[in-house]
């Protein structure tokens, strides 16, 4: 990635939405804001604090711009304000959902929290709130969070869940007494602001027929009840960030070969970051979609990659499509490179049961997977990496000692229901598990022949350029290949 200056460029105004605690609909109310905003003609930029898949596609889609995640323990701060510099060009508001609360975080001092984040970019902070059951009880509520970070702007709250018109006057009324804070937006309990929930969160825009239309009508609900002039002058007020160069995973392509790489996007599997997405690019390889539920055959590519999603809902679905499944099989027995997490490391095994139904996956991984009703592995990982790994770091760093890079730790997060059983014990492993459950508590990273599976989800950053180590080891396989077909073909030529 080059070092372009974002320094002279124009910055978009900007805010947070978080809340008080998880489940109090700040992404219905993001969406809804980012519906309203676009609806108005703005182009807004959207962001989502941590480790999240589902939330940006339903962001990304209200937009109509890649919604980017910024994630404090997976990305340094530098890394974290040149991809919101890179990513708000061009906008007229940049618009950034938190995750849980507005403290919360695994850092006792919260240096990881949604607070910390709206510090390190000068974020002023609206709080959304769930009003359910409440009246004189809010003002200290939002008192108590204003006095724990006097330096924290939070520069007003929108009340959510109200029961109707008199709640409404009796909260504000409370807030307008004992607090300062503006009350931005009343959302009255409606049935029609939700989105679809079942085990990991809300059901992700890429499997929904009347997304677009959900959409539209949560914006059109939000608009009306939030007072988005005043939203606008509070984001256009946000102080102006320090200058910064845009810095990224280096990648010297030079001449080198680009390849293709076929990556599994369709309904189930969507999880991808955009920013892993165009570190692709930027490795000199070209994306290839191709759909495991609808494609008979795989795209003509030098590697594959299937990411998360949910398999065991279109389980069915993908057994029946037996002849891409048995070419992905082949192609990972001939050799060819090939990465997957989490989902795409269960339709890889060889079988998926859930609910009673067991159903034949790729087979390619000996295990069987096997799903649960609580989660097996759930939050932030960290991983050393063995000497199995396929892509060491000198791969994507030609000249580099290979051994500079072993026993690293990687960071990444998990959350799956699943299991992997039946695996045998002469598995290799690319990770060794220091935090966090993996395949079996202690490791992940199945490697066989020139496929790495693992259940953790990487980014693609300064510190794990899982990207340009998996282009460099497909690059490095197909330009083999070519030398092998070339020989192949002169001693045929060659020969009496």
């Amino acid at each position: 990635m080059t070092g372009v200056s974002l320094s002279g460029a124009r910055q978009a105004p900007r805010l947070l939405i978080s809340a008080a605690h998880k489940s109090s609909g700040k992404t219905t109310v993001s969406v809804g804001l980012c519906a309203a905003f676009r609806q108005r003609g703005l182009a807004v930029q959207p962001f989502k604090k941590g480790p999240d898949y589902i939330d940006p596609m339903w962001l990304s889609l209200a937009c109509g711009r890649a919604c980017r995640n910024l994630d404090p323990f997976l990305t340094e701060m530098d890394e974290i304000r040149a991809m919101f510099g890179r990513a708000s060009l061009g906008a007229d508001l940049s618009l950034v959902e938190g995750n849980k609360g507005l403290y919360d975080g695994l850092a006792l001092d919260g240096s990881n929290s949604n607070a910390a984040l709206a510090h390190m970019l000068s974020l002023p902070v609206v709080l959304v709130i769930d009003a359910r059951g409440m009246t004189r009880g809010i003002a200290p509520l939002i008192l108590g969070y204003q006095a724990f970070d006097r330096n924290l702007n939070i520069a007003g709250v929108i009340l959510n869940n109200l029961g109707g018109a008199r709640h409404e006057a009796k909260l504000r009324a409370v807030i307008e007494h004992y607090t300062e804070v503006p009350v931005l937006g009343a959302v009255h309990h409606d049935p029609r602001l939700s989105i679809v929930e079942r085990h990991l969160g809300l059901m992700p825009s890429n499997e929904s027929g009347a997304a677009a239309s959900t959409i539209a009508q949560i914006g059109a609900l939000i608009g009306a009840e939030v007072d988005l002039g005043r939203l606008l002058e509070i984001a256009g007020a946000a102080p102006a960030l320090a200058p910064i160069e845009s810095v990224g995973v280096a990648c010297r392509l030079g001449t080198a070969r680009r390849v293709k790489i076929a990556i599994a996007r369709d309904r189930a599997f969507g999880f991808y970051y955009a920013d892993d997405l165009d570190a692709f690019e930027d490795a000199g390889a070209e994306l290839v979609p191709f759909d495991t539920l609808h494609d008979s055959h795989l795209p003509v590519a030098d590697g594959l990659f299937i990411g998360g999603g949910f398999p065991e809902l279109f389980m069915q679905e993908l057994e029946a499509n037996a002849t891409l499944r048995g070419e992905i099989r082949n192609a990972i027995e001939g050799g060819m490179p090939a990465y997957a997490e989490c989902g795409g490391l269960m339709y890889l095994a060889k079988s998926l049961s859930w609910e009673g139904r067991r159903c034949k996956m790729v087979g390619a991984i000996g295990g069987e997977v096997v799903m649960h009703e609580r989660p097996v592995g759930r939050g932030y990982v960290e991983l050393q990496e063995t000497a199995n790994n396929p892509w060491p770091h000198s791969v994507a760093n030609p000249g580099a000692d290979p051994g500079a890079n072993a026993g690293a730790v990687l960071r990444g997060h998990e959350f799956h229901y699943s299991a992997l059983e039946h695996l045998g014990g002469d598995a290799d492993f690319a990770y060794r598990v220091v935090r966090g459950h993996g395949t079996d508590g202690t490791h992940d990273g199945i490697v066989y022949r020139n496929l790495l599976a693992s259940y953790c989800h990487l980014r693609s950053t300064r510190a794990c350029n899982w990207v340009a180590r998996f282009v460099g080891f497909v690059r490095g396989h197909a330009e083999s290949s070519a030398m092998r077909a070339a020989t192949a073909d002169r001693e045929r030529v060659s020969a009496p």
